[in-house]
């Protein structure tokens, strides 16, 4: 199976250039060969090119090497990612340093050996390959950033409200944060808010579900390998510590981490430097850590299931989430937000929550919590027919009694409202049928719906 990566060999020696090609096209997707340098800049419009093989000199009876740094720096402006590899004649060591200096990632020596050639070029081209899919992630975080809703907080509740003050307290600073909740209560929202409020917002936000990597391939996940560390390492890959250099590492369900492995964990926290699988090579990673967990880790720590240096180390400040439950008022803004988007999504431009589904929705336990209502929402717009969502639009209101503030009152504006809620809900949002009920014209109706706001 051949590797990943377009490969461009440019020489004016049509041997080097044969021999090269021959070779290297065995071992990667794209091979391209030029003889003429000044056709460079029409190649890279067309293709993306991962490793260029260059010459040093071009023009007859030069051996200066000016050429190949003039056509280099060419190359780095037109695709910075792109590695250049010299290719250079016995003796001329100097000039392949030089041009090392002036932005190349490494030389060949002619004649070459081949089991010496192609490391150097899968090396070259995993390298670009990595560094592309780490600029694409942070030019999908700078999208994000320009695009999302900054305050993501919905919620004028006490708590939240309280929680708003928090965040906008700590994101600032460089403190690792441990974010407490339970499922569906927004752990990663309150994440990337933090990094989006931070020093940090620029670059990448990585998140690690640490509660789906197994045993086995922790290691290489959060730290990366090389090629032939293990078996099925075919090619160096970056770690996810690596990738979130410069940025935030957002490390999810902490507290599923394996006791052995946490010790490796907090190395790489305290010392700020990582080895990939495989290598002795010290990394340096500088990253924001934010760590989120639905267990409390100061109880697991008693337990002995959880370090207690570590967790001293991930939770310089702690931030809890509050459950649905504990804010019951919020339920009405979440829902209207929640209906928004998936009105536009399912085209129902004109379905509404009325107010009696409201305060169901409101009296409802939510065990899973911000989330759940969520998807009982999009279920519901689903499953309604008229203009109004019903209470049996959701499967699991039906043992919640209405809630009637007006039940006792002769006050007829009260009574017109009950009235009209209730002949809606007995059509199911049919508002032909109930207009026609209540003697009203639909004209007469919607301005009576409009007046109330029903």
């Amino acid at each position: 199976m051949k590797e990943k990566g377009n490969i461009l060999i440019v020489d004016d020696d049509k041997y080097v250039l044969l021999s090269l090609r021959m070779f290297l096209e065995n071992h990667f997707e794209k091979v391209v060969t030029l003889t003429d340098p000044a056709k460079i800049t029409s190649e890279f419009k067309n293709s993306t090119f991962h490793t260029v093989l260059l010459d040093m000199n071009f023009t007859k009876g030069d051996t200066s090497g000016d050429d190949g740094i003039y056509w280099l720096r060419k190359i780095k402006k037109l695709d910075s990612l792109t590695n250049v590899i010299m290719i250079t004649a016995y003796g001329e060591i100097q000039k392949a340093v030089r041009a090392i200096k002036a932005g190349a990632l490494d030389f060949i020596v002619k004649p070459w050996e081949n089991e010496k050639l192609l490391p150097t070029v899968k090396s070259a081209t995993n390298l670009s390959l990595s560094q592309a899919k780490i600029k694409q992630l942070r030019n999908k975080q700078q999208l994000m950033n320009e695009t999302v809703n900054k305050d993501e907080l919905i919620g004028n509740s006490k708590v939240m409200l309280e929680l708003r003050k928090q965040i906008e307290k700590v994101a600032p600073t460089d403190a690792n944060i441990l974010i407490y909740g339970e499922n569906g209560t927004g752990k990663e929202v309150i994440a990337q808010l933090i990094h989006r409020l931070s020093n940090y917002a620029e670059e990448v936000m990585i998140k690690v579900d640490l509660g789906a990597i197994s045993e086995t391939l922790f290691e290489s996940e959060l730290f990366g390998h090389v090629k032939g560390a293990f078996t099925d390492a075919k090619e160096d890959r970056i770690g996810r510590f690596e990738a979130a250099t410069g940025g935030s590492l957002f490390l999810d369900e902490i507290s599923n981490i394996p006791l052995n492995l946490q010790s490796k964990l907090l190395k790489a926290i305290q010392e700020r430097q990582i080895n990939r699988l495989g290598s002795n090579k010290v990394i340096d990673v500088e990253t924001r850590l934010i760590c989120a967990s639905n267990l409390p880790l100061a109880r697991l720590v008693k337990e002995g299931s959880f370090r207690q240096d570590l967790y001293y180390r991930i939770n310089t400040v702690e931030i809890h989430i509050p459950t649905l439950r504990e804010r019951t008022d919020d339920i009405p803004l979440l829902a209207k937000h929640f209906l928004k988007n998936f009105r536009k999504k399912y085209h129902k431009n004109n379905l509404t929550i009325p107010d009696s589904v409201m305060k169901k929705l409101q009296k409802f336990n939510w065990p899973g919590n911000v989330r759940e209502l969520e998807h009982a929402i999009e279920r519901a717009v689903i499953m309604s027919n008229g203009e109004h969502i019903c209470a049996s639009d959701f499967n699991f209101l039906s043992h919640i009694q209405d809630v009637e503030e007006e039940e006792e009152t002769l006050n007829l504006f009260s009574l017109e409202k009950a009235a009209i809620v209730k002949c809606i809900k007995k059509h199911q949002g049919n508002l032909t049928k109930a207009a026609k009920e209540l003697g009203l014209t639909r004209g007469a109706l919607y301005r009576r719906i409009e007046k109330y706001e029903i």
